[in-house]
């Protein structure tokens, strides 16, 4: 006898009706059917919600506490290096609350040119290293060293900086690597000022001080736009030589001065 392959041959099974009569269910396979069902779906609803919960608690501490950010540049040489991925802090000077801000089509959806301080911990210092929106375009990220703050006057004359009239002590953290004098009517590198730093503004300079686009070049930084203060070197890697020479193991964890 040949079978129809759509069929199953029930007379084989022990217990099972009669060829030819329907099959039914009971109520309790049913019902294990549907708890199966069910219980596929809460693992799925559990995993949706821990996810956008993640995602949720992510985008919170970036916004609030700390951010990841990567040099791309020599501008703070020798402090940072390029490579070197930092960690900022958003507490340094306060509460800060987001405003000026955009949705986007990318992770965060939402970007922010500005802050207000909701409950303010202390102002920036002089000799902080602090991320804030580059004013000349503010969807990038520039991060420099304060050097003047509100009501301070700064000058350069002969690569020497004068905050106050008093030479600045900057050999522990600075390089300058060209030992010649620009001129002030061709370009404000090694000479610039006197200017006073207006209200709410800092005056920031990059510690490669012949290799860096500064407060000398394009002003000052507003209080609002800076995002955070650089705090610590948490992985930094040169991608020169070979594979075993990329990372520099020695800057892991090391604190930012």
């Amino acid at each position: 006898m040949s079978l129809d392959p759509n069929q199953v041959n029930l007379d084989k099974v022990p217990g099972s009706p009669p060829a030819g009569e329907p099959v039914t269910l009971s109520g309790a396979e049913l019902a294990g059917h549907s708890t199966a069902q069910s219980g596929r779906k809460s693992i799925v609803r559990e995993y949706a919600e821990a996810i956008v919960v993640a995602m949720l608690l992510a985008f919170a501490i970036r916004v609030f506490v700390v951010q990841a950010f990567k040099i791309p540049s020599g501008s703070m040489i020798p402090t940072l290096l390029i490579g070197d991925h930092i960690l900022v802090s958003k507490l340094s000077y306060g509460f800060q609350w987001p405003t000026d801000c955009k949705l986007q089509w990318n992770f965060p959806p939402v970007n922010c040119y500005a802050s207000t301080t909701v409950l303010a911990f202390g102002k920036p210092q002089r000799g902080d290293i602090v991320v804030f929106r580059f004013p000349e375009d503010e969807e990038k990220d520039f991060i420099k060293r304060i050097v003047g703050g509100p009501g301070d006057t700064v000058q350069l004359r002969n690569k020497v900086v004068l905050v106050n009239g008093e030479p600045l002590d900057d050999r522990a953290f600075t390089q300058r690597i060209d030992p010649g004098i620009i001129d002030s009517t061709i370009n404000p590198r090694d000479n610039f000022g006197p200017v006073t730093v207006p209200e709410g503004s800092y005056f920031v300079m990059g510690d490669n001080r012949d290799q860096s686009l500064d407060s000398r070049f394009w002003g000052y930084v507003r209080e609002e736009k800076i995002r955070g203060k650089a705090f610590r070197i948490y992985w930094s890697w040169s991608g020169q030589g070979n594979w075993t020479e990329w990372v520099r193991w020695e800057r892991f964890g090391k604190a930012i001065q």
